[in-house]
C-alpha cells in the first residue's frame, strides 16, 4: 500500500519541472472550500490548479462562483443516468478528460460507488468536519458534537482508497481542532469549524502537490 501512495504522489519537493498539480473539485452546495482553494492559487500559495468542478446538483451555488472564476463546471445528477455507477463512470470519464491527478471532494453530498473508489483509490481526499473518527459516515457531525456534548470538534481530510471501504475510514492526513463553547449553536460552531476548514484543505493538498505524504500502514506520514 505504501509503495502504491509513492507512486500515485511522486516525492518531488516542490513539484519543480512537474507543473502545478491537477484538481477535480466535487461538490454538491455553497462551494466556500472551493473558493478557499482558488483564493490559494490565484496568491500563488497553492501549487495546484483547478481543471474541473462537477457537481450532482445544478442548483448548487458553487458552480455559479466556479464559472465566475474561470474554472469549467459540468453537471452530472443523478436523475440524469440510469445507475449510479453510470452517472460516476460519467464522473470518472470526466476527470480524467480533465487530466486531474487528484480528486477532492469538497462539500460533496453522494455516496461513491466501489467503481469509482477504486479508481481514483489515493487520488481522492474528502473534507469531514469532525475530527475523525469521532462523529464520522453521516451529514450532521457538528450537530451530533453539539448533542454529545463534547469539548472540542474539528475537521479532517483524509485519503479515499477502496482498502478503506468504510465511510470517512481512510487514512488522516491532516486535522485541526476546533474548542466548544457552552453558549455555541450549531450555526456558531458550524462557522468556526468552516474557518478550520479553509485553512486545511488547501494545506493537505499543497502537501500532496509537494510529494511530502508517505503512507504507513494506515498512517500518513508527513516529510520534511
Amino acid at each position: 500500500m505504501c509503495d502504491q501512495l509513492l507512486n500515485v504522489l511522486p516525492m518531488t519537493s516542490p513539484r519543480a519541472g512537474v507543473g502545478k498539480l491537477p484538481v477535480g473539485i466535487l461538490l454538491s452546495g455553497q462551494g466556500t472550500n472551493l473558493r478557499a482553494i482558488l483564493d490559494r492559487c490565484e496568491a500563488g500559495t497553492l501549487d495546484a490548479e483547478v481543471r474541473v468542478a462537477i457537481s450532482n446538483r445544478p442548483e448548487a451555488p458553487g458552480l455559479a462562483f466556479a464559472r465566475e472564476r474561470g474554472v469549467p463546471c459540468v453537471v452530472l445528477s443523478r436523475g440524469e443516468f440510469t445507475s449510479r455507477d453510470a452517472q460516476q463512470e460519467g464522473m470518472a470519464r470526466c476527470l480524467e478528460d480533465h487530466g486531474v491527478d487528484l480528486v477532492v471532494l469538497a462539500g460533496f453530498d453522494q455516496i461513491l460507488s466501489d467503481r469509482f473508489v477504486k479508481q481514483f483509490s489515493f487520488r481522492m481526499i474528502n473534507l469531514h468536519p469532525s475530527l475523525l473518527p469521532a462523529f464520522g459516515g453521516g451529514m450532521h457531525a457538528v450537530r451530533d458534537a453539539l448533542a454529545h456534548g463534547v469539548k472540542v470538534t474539528g475537521c479532517t481530510v483524509h485519503f479515499l482508497a477502496i482498502e478503506f471501504p468504510d465511510a470517512d475510514s481512510g487514512p488522516i492526513i491532516l486535522q485541526e481542532s476546533v474548542p466548544i463553547d457552552d453558549n455555541d449553536t450549531e450555526e456558531t460552531l458550524l462557522a468556526r469549524v468552516h474557518e478550520a476548514e479553509y485553512r486545511l484543505l488547501p494545506a493537505a493538498i499543497q502537501l500532496i502537490a509537494e510529494g511530502r505524504l508517505r503512507l504507513e500502514g494506515r498512517r500518513v506520514r508527513i516529510l520534511p
